[in-house]
């Protein structure tokens, strides 16, 4: 929905289906309702995740009419899309393979760019429009991230140059948003920097002197509008960088955020007593489901940091006196900052969306809750109830809807 710090939705990854008739059946089922709690009498807004196959059928005209005429007809629109899962997210082993196709693939391309054809179809007139991805690939497949990253680059050019086309020819601007996240080739703020600078600007300028009527200058702020970060509020809050350092360094360098996913992780000091230690490591176990990755990053005593890919190798370690906090990747319900023996990263989220009403810093909101069906179930609601709590906590927290009690 349009607020007055931009629009807010929640991903629509949390459903399941791999087809357009599995997706669109998914939205027809919860939408209306979810609409009707949160946004009765305003356009509701979506974030729209769809496979592979699925876009592949939403290609097709008569599939984009009817979803048209449907959105048209429950008072909805499409302004973000989730581009990161190509294939199944549910009801399979996901783990590393969230990554692949990556973007070294010619197949990563070619879906980027068919999402990007559906979205500029979809988007309300004057409205921007953005599509999240992974951060090129998964760190852990490669001798070599210098060239994984460079091939990578030069496949995501093709997406820019599309969007630049697009929007040449009189269609709405939209931006490919890039999303770090532990153990991708880009997991923190530097390191996205890092890449921006060292391999997107000097590759894309050249690209797009090379395709394009345009000057360095031109090329240079092109692509700034073109590529921006996607803010997952998680994914920072699991390598131990605020928001406020995050903007910060995005400020000094002339970067954008293209979308902020709203989501939250799993933390807890690591006691040094072993009956109380025992007890932290037992909550986190509750957690330790086979469908996700839930990577670890653990902060020791001397303040150093140590990465484990998934949560059983962190569990293997957790007598390790060294370590004195873990933090879990596992998108945990926003509204709640408390689980017995564990807390979430919720004051992350408070902090950047303070942020957001200072500075408006994005046009794009999105909550990111997608791990419903692998909950414990004492968190469990029935799914529109779940959707509308967490938007609802999040508009308290913009101030959009008063506090309760």
């Amino acid at each position: 929905m349009q607020t007055v710090t931009g629009h807010l939705s929640y991903c629509t990854n949390i459903h399941p289906g791999e087809t357009w008739p599995d997706h669109f059946a998914q939205l027809q089922q919860y939408i209306p309702a979810i609409k009707s709690g949160i946004s009765p009498d305003k356009p509701f807004g979506i974030g729209l995740r769809l496979a592979n196959t699925a876009s592949l059928e939403l290609s097709k005209e008569t599939n984009l009419l009817a979803f048209k005429q449907w959105l048209k007809e429950q008072g909805c629109y499409v302004f973000t899309m989730n581009g990161f899962p190509y294939g199944g997210f549910h009801h399979t082993v996901v783990k590393d393979q969230v990554h692949t196709p990556d973007w070294t693939t010619s197949d990563r391309v070619e879906y980027t760019i068919r999402l990007f054809r559906i979205l500029a179809a979809l988007l309300p007139a004057d409205m921007e429009g953005g599509i999240s991805t992974a951060p090129l690939s998964y760190k852990l497949w490669h001798d070599d991230t210098e060239a994984a990253m460079e091939t990578a680059t030069f496949n995501m050019l093709q997406v820019l140059g599309q969007l630049v086309r697009i929007h040449r020819a009189g269609g709405p601007v939209m931006h490919l948003d890039i999303e770090p996240e532990p153990d991708g080739l880009m997991e923190n703020i530097q390191e996205y920097i890092d890449w921006y600078f060292a391999y997107l600007m000097p590759l894309g300028i050249n690209y797009l002197l090379d395709q394009f009527d345009m000057t360095e200058k031109e090329a240079g702020a092109t692509i700034k509008m073109h590529i921006q970060l996607c803010y997952d509020v998680c994914h920072f809050a699991l390598v131990y960088e605020s928001p406020a350092f995050v903007l910060g360094k995005l400020q000094e360098y002339g970067l954008k955020v293209g979308k902020l996913q709203i989501s939250a992780a799993l933390k807890a000091a690591m006691p040094a007593a072993p009956v109380e230690r025992e007890a932290v490591v037992q909550a986190f176990s509750a957690f330790n489901e086979p469908t996700y990755l839930h990577q670890v990053i653990a902060r020791k005593s001397n303040g150093d940091f140590l990465h484990y890919p998934d949560l059983p190798q962190a569990l293997e370690d957790a007598d390790n006196k060294d370590v004195v906090e873990w933090r879990s990747h596992f998108h945990v319900p926003v509204f709640l900052e408390h689980y017995e023996l564990l807390y979430s990263t919720q004051s992350d989220i408070r902090e950047v969306l303070a942020l957001q009403i200072e500075q408006l810093f994005t046009q794009h909101m999105e909550v990111e809750t997608y791990t419903w069906g692998v909950l414990p179930a004492a968190l469990k609601l029935p799914m529109d109830q779940s959707v509308s709590r967490e938007v609802s906590w999040v508009m308290q927290q913009l101030g959009i809807l008063k506090m309760e009690g």
